[in-house]
């Protein structure tokens, strides 16, 4: 007998995919642009950096944790970039990898001291947060000097040609790169690990597990993220000292609207990048249908006190809703 192997979706990934296809279907019945294909790549283009940054967030929350820095660092990322760059293409290569390279020292210093010294990750990543905040503005007095080159902005804003869909960001390029390899690690003994050990901690340990530095990987992973979404960013808006502001709230919405359990142990990366884009997609609705922007706030924290809540309820939520199935009827 032959045996058909079958796709299947990870646990929470459906209905955050079903919300997905409302909104874009939705976006298209509220604006023209959203008709063809490009709207939908400009779309992509704008999510990249978030997508991206969400599916650093997932590493850590996955694991237990939380990476509250990431929108600080990419503001500061920005700034550097700006000061160093100056302007000039030559400089472009070598500063790309500084900003990846600081993006992992930022990791690095959070993981180890959230493992080391066993202070809670939201402490440690808050602590960082106004670290970085205060050396940007430090730095720049509050108006950053220096220019990102033509070419630094060129992977943030430019694109190619590709057969049927026409010109393609270089950003959805990078983000597909991403996704796949973050797919790949997921499905891999460490991350499954790596999800074991938000799930419990001391079994993992118990099993011979490296339970500190899959986490330390984890905040590595997610500096580097930010680095990588800094450079987009900045790229497709520009030099900012805010344009990192609350960055790290969005990213953990996108996480939890992926259906990743806060706390650590359940969720899928694919979904945490698809409420990446759920989140975009939700917010340029709204700016369609002439919302305030004020309400996109509201919305991040209406869906992270439900996913607080479902974190500390679900069990029993999902005990209450689940149907039994009914006894043989005794002949």
């Amino acid at each position: 007998m032959s045996v058909q192997w079958r796709p299947r979706l990870a646990e929470g990934t459906a209905p955050v995919l079903t919300i997905l296809v409302i909104l874009l279907v939705a976006l298209a019945l509220a604006g023209t642009a959203y008709t063809e294909a490009a709207g939908y790549l400009a779309l992509l283009k704008r999510a990249a950096p978030l997508v991206i940054l969400a599916i650093g967030q997932y590493f850590v929350v996955v694991s237990g944790g939380f990476d509250l820095s990431v929108g600080s660092l990419v503001t500061a990322e920005v700034v550097i970039a700006a000061r160093l760059i100056n302007g000039d293409d030559g400089n472009t290569a070598r500063v790309i990898v500084l900003l990846l390279g600081f993006g992992v020292l930022v990791g690095l210093v959070n993981g180890l001291i959230t493992t080391r010294l066993l202070v809670p990750s939201f402490i440690v990543t808050l602590g960082m947060l106004l670290v970085l905040d205060g050396a940007v503005f430090l730095w720049t007095g509050g108006a950053p000097r220096g220019d990102l080159s033509p070419s630094f902005r060129t992977l943030g804003r430019g694109s190619f040609d590709f057969p049927l869909l026409g010109q393609v960001p270089w950003s959805v390029l990078i983000l597909i790169l991403v996704l796949a390899g973050a797919v790949v690690f997921m499905r891999s003994g460490t991350g499954r690990t790596l999800v074991a050990v938000g799930d419990n901690e001391q079994t993992v340990r118990l099993a011979g597990g490296r339970v500190d530095r899959l986490r330390l990987l984890a905040f590595v992973l997610s500096g580097l993220l930010a680095a990588l979404a800094a450079i987009l960013l900045g790229g497709f808006a520009g030099v900012s000292a805010q344009i990192g502001r609350g960055l790290e709230f969005r990213a953990i919405t996108a996480v939890v609207l992926g259906g990743v359990l806060l706390g650590g142990g359940r969720g899928s990366v694919v979904a945490a990048a698809a409420g990446g884009v759920s989140l975009e997609a939700m917010f340029s609705l709204l700016h369609l249908l002439g919302v305030s922007g004020g309400l996109e706030s509201a919305v991040q924290g209406v869906i992270i006190i439900a996913a607080i809540a479902y974190a500390a309820h679900g069990a029993s939520l999902r005990r209450l809703l689940r149907f039994r199935k009914p006894e043989p009827a005794l002949t």
